[in-house]
């Protein structure tokens, strides 16, 4: 009933201390896949995370495995939760905060509500989930599996992959290509403290970007 496999090998910290400069809004400005969903949003404001997928796959109304795993993450892991499609139940409350937070687990990320918001902020736990709810879920034994590839807001999850999330949302970055990824956000970063410099010193953006140039290109 219950597909439990081994824990993933986590992110290195070197890399995960400059996964947490990178700003998942630059990642979109280089990437077209990865995004999670925007309506799973963070409870607590200007957070940033980085850390290592967990992922957990538990039905509507059960999360017995979800106590499980809470015994086996270690601090930087990032618990990603598959809810199989099931928005009302809340697996998420404040005593798995609790466990949670004790742990080091550096955030979760939840394809469905949460409940007892007012001590996620208490312990400021980082979550991401779809809103709040008080209808809970039970510890009711139903086939659930840890650390397989799960599906949150539409995209996949590997137990390994590389977590970025902050106010304007979540990314999945595959661990092989992580450290190239954080490489370009960052550089891009930089340039734009370079832009804005310019601005000050009166030039337009459209000629800083190159729009207007394109824009003369194509012009009748």
């Amino acid at each position: 009933m219950f597909d439990i496999r081994p824990m993933p090998l986590q992110i290195a910290d070197p890399l995960r201390d400059r996964l947490l400069r990178v700003e998942t809004a630059t990642l979109g400005h280089i990437l077209h896949t990865g995004f999670v969903d925007s309506a799973i949003r963070a409870v607590l404001p200007d957070n940033r995370i980085a850390g290592t997928a967990v992922t957990v796959q538990i039905p509507g109304m059960d999360s017995t495995l979800l106590h499980h795993a809470l015994g086996l993450t270690r601090p930087g892991d990032v618990l990603v939760i598959d809810r199989c499609g099931d928005t009302r139940h809340a697996c998420w409350g404040g005593v798995v905060t609790q466990v949670a937070k004790a742990a080091g687990v550096a955030a979760a990320v939840i394809d469905g509500p949460a409940t007892d918001f007012s001590e996620i902020r208490q312990h400021a736990m980082p979550v991401w989930c779809r809103g709040p709810s008080s209808l809970t879920t039970k510890l009711l034994g139903l086939p659930s599996a840890l650390n397989v590839p799960v599906t949150i807001g539409g995209q996949t999850v590997c137990p390994g992959d590389a977590v970025l999330a902050d106010e304007s949302g979540v990314v999945i970055l595959a661990a092989a290509s992580a450290e190239e990824i954080c490489g370009q956000a960052l550089a891009m970063q930089a340039r734009e403290f370079l832009t804005l410099a310019r601005l000050r010193a009166g030039d337009l953006l459209g000629d800083i970007s190159g729009a207007n140039e394109l824009i003369r290109g194509r012009s009748c």
